[in-house]
């Protein structure tokens, strides 16, 4: 449907301008004169160019979803007909993208779809999780506390991604930086000395030696380098795109001494908080498990996870699976036995997620303490010696000298 540009004056006086979606111009002034505002202009907005392009459309980020879902949530719990809500989240909503999406929402509700089927029309939006958690609510009748619970649980899922990010964001960029100054130094500035100590006509020491070949190599070879270290990147990233290449990465990852650790303290904290909330939300265990086993986000815990629903399916209780995948820490395995004998096992595996939450915390702080001091000697390490070759023989030469 087109949009168009109105203005127009209330019953007091004031002037008041917007955007609206409707069929025509005669239904917008139909609108208008419903909601006792007289029109003053209605015109149809100019079409965006790039508007069926993707690549120059905005992407919808996960804060634009929480904060969507926060507000959903509010206006359905105040009494609003999802309709009326939808129409005035999607129209005051700035992101052209979401906007596109919450119209085509609105417009199969208005036509007697569910809001979890209209949803799942737009898996990049709105994943398996999401629209689950919907259906339970909406089926249960209590759609707004299950919204404001994905807002919660959405809300602490990306502060985990955050922390992550950060704990990984130091290294890279310092890693980064000396590999640049080593090049340039490589490349620029070695070159400079190499002339200088040609004429000085004896025999460099062996460090410098090895600087001056290090450097001549470099020269020779950087761009095969430059190309080289891209096509590992992309290999790498094939790789990781198949089945078999994404669980031995995965695996690996896990095994890592310093890394390992955290991304499994970080996969239980994600597996406990979501199981805990669609367990609380009324979505049945089986479902839940295969929706969790697919949103883990690492192929190692997906398939332990999926090994518990078969297992659970089959008749048997939620802690013998857990424990024999080896993946799930012993405490995590009694916590649930416990959650499930006394019959509060979604609360019980909220209460783990906070405790690995904070763990997480403590373990990015951790990683991060003892990433610092290893860079600054790894840099100061690699330049220093860098500088100190370079000064050698014109150290031996004074010394020669003197």
């Amino acid at each position: 449907m087109p949009v168009y540009i109105w203005k127009g004056k209330t019953s007091t006086g004031e002037t008041r301008k917007g955007k609206i979606e409707m069929v025509s111009e005669e239904a917008v002034h139909a609108y208008l004169r419903k909601i006792r505002i007289t029109p003053i202009s209605v015109k149809e907005a100019p079409k965006d160019l790039f508007e069926d392009i993707p690549f120059f459309q905005p992407k919808v980020t996960g804060k634009d979803v929480v904060v969507f879902t926060r507000q959903l949530s509010t206006m359905v719990d105040a009494g609003l007909p999802l309709v009326q809500a939808l129409e005035i989240l999607g129209e005051q909503q700035e992101n052209r993208t979401f906007k596109k999406v919450l119209r085509e929402i609105r417009g199969d509700v208005e036509t007697g779809s569910t809001l979890a089927d209209a949803m799942k029309k737009h898996p990049n939006i709105f994943d398996n999780l999401y629209c689950n958690m919907i259906d339970a609510g909406e089926v249960g009748g209590i759609l707004d506390t299950i919204l404001s619970r994905l807002a919660g649980f959405m809300e602490k899922s990306m502060a985990l991604k955050k922390k992550i990010k950060g704990a990984m964001t130091y290294p890279v960029i310092c890693l980064g930086i000396s590999l640049v100054v080593v090049a340039v130094m490589l490349v620029f500035v070695v070159p400079v000395f190499q002339k200088m100590f040609a004429d000085f006509g004896s025999a460099l020491p062996a460090p410098t030696q090895a600087v001056v070949n290090a450097s001549e190599f470099v020269k020779a070879n950087i761009l095969y380098m430059i190309g080289g270290l891209f096509g590992l990147v992309m290999l790498v990233k094939r790789i990781y795109r198949t089945e078999l290449g994404r669980k031995k990465i995965d695996a690996m990852l896990l095994r890592l001494p310093i890394v390992g650790p955290l991304l499994r303290r970080v996969a239980v904290a994600k597996f406990t908080r979501t199981l805990g909330t669609m367990l609380q939300s009324g979505v049945p265990i089986l479902e839940s498990l295969h929706v969790v086993a697919r949103t883990a986000g690492n192929k190692v815990i997906e398939a332990a996870v999926f090994r518990v629903a078969e297992a659970i399916q089959e008749g048997r209780s939620i802690v013998e699976p857990l424990e024999e995948t080896g993946v799930f820490p012993g405490m995590v395995v009694q916590m649930i036995n416990v959650g499930e004998s006394t019959g509060a096992l979604d609360t019980m595996l909220n209460k783990i997620a906070d405790f690995y939450d904070e763990e997480v915390d403590q373990a990015v702080e951790n990683l991060t303490s003892a990433i610092e001091p290893l860079m600054m000697v790894f840099l100061g390490g690699m330049i220093g010696g860098l500088v100190v070759a370079m000064y050698l023989p014109i150290f031996s030469m004074a010394g020669a000298i003197s």
